[in-house]
């Protein structure tokens, strides 16, 4: 066993210049700890986790890349399942901005610092692979005592730089173990996989970045070509080089005897000056010609067989329609613009398998958007809705994931499936998620990362194909900062977020109170809204959105003699006092302006503080711009200040 202070001997020798038995590239990270970020080995550098809103800043920037990456991370996952290996995905900056673990080590890993939001720069944490990776740009295992701190020893780390297209290293993939075997050489398959994958995401990144424009893919191996190639260029219709793969800026640079550390010297060149090709020659290349006939030579002599995939052509997309939304979801909302275009957004996201979050005041609508989102997706399977806020907590795991037969006092003799299983080839809607019990987050995250579930009282998994709605009427984000809800299972809910405005702010009013009148139409009669009635009902505040509207009318067409709902037929409440027919000089009318200027003043305050940034407001009220700038014109604030 090493022993902490010979490790810092060891260390103090390479600060003297002396050799040791160290790899070149820890010995000269070392050395930059010592000289650069000065370092001091006797001083433990503890794991580092940023603060909430520093990581949703870091996460919103690495947003495109995380979402290229996610099917990528996913499958070497399961290529390492069983193994306890962790994977990180870190940002230019050091910084784990997606993380894939067992939850079961969810403490031992986040004391580690391999978890969401730890920092791995080789200023902050010493010698360890994602530092020393962004650092020399290349990919490395940082094992076990190559550590520079020895807090961090026990860890086995092999990380692998991503570039983007220009050349530029963006990010790095990391995969860690809390331990391992002694031997460094028991990384070797680890980092052969971590370079794979890596590879895989800055080609999937190439294509989506370059689609309109032609993309020359590469292999030593003709029968690998067209299905894992090993490098890849993008090029313009005038033969110049206008992206790349870091496996194709070494084939570039090679070729001319350049520095692939240098991008700018590739970006924008012909391809003629690398390869013995030019623009007129790529149609050769496609898949209409045998693989082992394209064979292209770069200018050092290097055969290649290249894949030329073809431009695809750019069609001006015009904005939806509301024709053009699925009736399912156009039946959530009026035309007003900003419920239309909420509308079409949720069309978008509905033909995706993305995981959707809906926030929303109490009974604003939510499983309603949640039920269209499922008929809008195409799904075969069913909707399947829970409650996490109604089953009683000694229940949900059973109700969730089912049971085997006699799992315990009382259960069915045949078992149960659980209500994620019912859900397969569907939608489980998780209604009032923010309600669920920490300890089952915890076995909710593993469905949603492994894709199975483990009945109560099984040994056996089953696979479960699920798309995941979930919703709630708290902010997730101060759970998470509270420690009442898991942030990890918070990143995998919300890969898009949908907010639902509350009735009080819907644009489209008028065509909410029309649609549920019309519900309650029967009978020949066609109840309608006397003026005096639809004025006090638009000046009502709504705390219970459209479940309380809904309620109100119903009560107000129960009670109306004819078809005109008077303001008497509305519920206690909504009266005026008997003999005041000025709505002007009514208590409600004054309590309503008195709560309105209360409102505005809370508005103009919070922009104050947000130098009036309407973004930045809308982020701290947790609503959207739309709602605010609704707000600034309902109230008359003036934002030139």
């Amino acid at each position: 066993m090493f022993s902490h202070s010979e490790h810092i001997r060891e260390i103090e020798r390479v600060s003297r210049g002396l050799p040791t038995g160290r790899d070149d590239v820890v010995v000269q990270s070392w050395r930059r700890c010592l000289d650069q970020h000065r370092l001091d080995p006797t001083h433990a550098c503890e794991a580092f986790i940023l603060p909430d809103a520093r990581l949703r800043e870091h996460r919103q920037q690495s947003e495109d890349l995380v979402r290229i990456a996610r099917s990528g991370l996913e499958h070497l996952f399961s290529q390492v399942a069983g193994q306890n290996y962790v994977l990180l995905l870190s940002n230019r900056q050091g910084v784990t901005v997606e993380f894939l673990g067992d939850p079961l080590f969810d403490n031992n890993l986040r004391k580690a610092g391999l978890y969401l939001g730890s920092e791995w720069s080789e200023s902050r944490a010493g010698t360890c692979a994602v530092g020393a990776c962004i650092e020399t740009g290349e990919a490395l295992t940082i094992h076990q005592t190559d550590h520079f701190d020895n807090t961090h020893t026990p860890l086995s780390c092999t990380a692998a730089p991503i570039y983007d297209t220009t050349g530029e290293l963006t990010a790095v993939l990391d995969i860690s173990l809390l331990s391992s075997p002694i031997l460094k050489a028991s990384q070797n398959l680890a980092r052969h996989l971590v370079g794979a994958t890596v590879r895989r995401i800055e080609l999937a990144n190439l294509m989506a970045q370059t689609r309109h424009e032609w993309v020359l893919r590469f292999s030593r191996s003709p029968d690998f070509l067209d299905v894992d190639p090993e490098a890849a260029i993008s090029i313009d219709g005038s033969g110049r080089i206008i992206g790349m793969t870091h496996g194709g800026a070494q084939i570039l640079a090679r070729s001319v005897g350049a520095d692939w550390r240098e991008p700018a010297n590739l970006i924008g060149q012909p391809v003629s000056k690398f390869l013995n090709l030019e623009v007129d020659g790529l149609p050769d290349l496609t898949r209409r010609r045998p693989t082992q006939d394209r064979l292209v030579f770069a200018r050092d002599g290097n055969a290649l067989f290249a894949h030329a995939i073809e431009p695809q052509l750019q069609r001006r997309v015009s904005a939806w329609t509301r024709s053009e939304i699925p009736k399912p979801i156009r039946r959530l909302g009026g035309d007003a613009p900003e419920i239309a275009a909420l509308q079409a957004k949720v069309a978008k996201l509905a033909r995706t398998a993305l995981p959707i979050l809906i926030q929303g005041e109490t009974g604003s609508g939510k499983e309603h958007l949640a039920r269209a989102i499922h008929e809008g997706s195409g799904l075969t399977g069913g909707f399947v809705a829970i409650n996490c806020a109604a089953i009683p907590e000694q229940l949900i795991e059973s109700e969730l994931f089912g049971y085997m037969p006699g799992a315990f006092t009382g259960a069915s003799p045949k078992g149960r499936k659980g209500l994620v299983e019912q859900a397969a080839g569907g939608t489980l809607f998780l209604d009032e998620i923010g309600d669920m019990p920490l300890g089952l987050q915890s076995r909710l995250l593993r469905v949603l990362a492994e894709k199975e579930v483990l009945p109560v009282g099984g040994h056996e998994p089953r696979p479960v194909a699920i798309r995941v709605v979930s919703a709630s009427h708290r902010p997730l984000q101060e759970l998470v900062a509270e420690g009442r809800f898991r942030q990890d299972l918070f990143y995998r809910l919300n890969a898009a977020t949908l907010v639902l405005p509350p009735l009080r702010d819907r644009p489209d009013f008028d065509w909410l109170l029309a649609r549920i009148l019309e519900r309650y139409a029967r009978d020949g009669r066609s109840p309608t809204l006397a003026p005096l009635s639809l004025d006090l009902l638009k000046r009502h505040d709504w705390p219970g959105n459209i479940r309380e509207l809904d309620n109100v009318l119903a009560v107000a067409v129960a009670i109306c003699e004819g078809d005109v709902i008077e303001p008497s037929d509305l519920p206690d409440g909504f009266c005026f006092p008997a003999g005041n027919h000025t709505a002007d000089r009514s208590p409600d009318k004054e309590e309503a302006q008195v709560t309105g200027q209360s409102k505005g003043e809370e508005l103009r305050r919070m922009l104050s503080a947000c130098n009036w940034n309407v973004s930045e407001a809308a982020r701290r009220l947790g609503v959207d711009r739309s709602t605010v700038h609704r707000q600034i014109k309902r109230f008359g604030i003036m934002t030139q200040h």
